[in-house]
């Protein structure tokens, strides 16, 4: 990785605290964001050990399927964001109409 897990650590829980309610990001998006291409896995990580208070619900796979690794599995995962508007069939969510990006500075 190019940078120390604490600094990409920080990246990865900043960008996920920025995602808007009903919209979404992949694992290798953020990784990318944070510095570190490669490192969907990490993410996934740190999502899984990380603060269960950040909106982890909200990051998802490359093809839409929600995480088992989420704090109720898929179907925790699916209630999570059916609370926020966003239905999954399936377990799988419309990546491609709400795939979210944050605006540059």
């Amino acid at each position: 990785m190019d940078q120390d897990i604490p600094t990409f650590k920080k990246e990865v829980v900043n960008i996920v605290m920025a995602i808007p309610k009903g919209r979404l990001m992949t694992y290798g998006q953020i990784a990318a964001l944070a510095g570190s291409p490669r490192a969907a896995r990490i993410v996934g990580w740190i999502a899984h050990f990380g603060d269960p208070n950040l909106p982890w619900q909200r990051v998802v796979s490359k093809e839409g399927y929600l995480a088992r690794g989420y704090p109720g599995g898929v179907s925790g995962n699916s209630k999570a964001l059916a609370r926020e508007g966003v239905i999954a069939e399936d377990y799988k969510v419309p990546i491609d109409r709400l795939l979210w990006w944050p605006v540059e500075k």
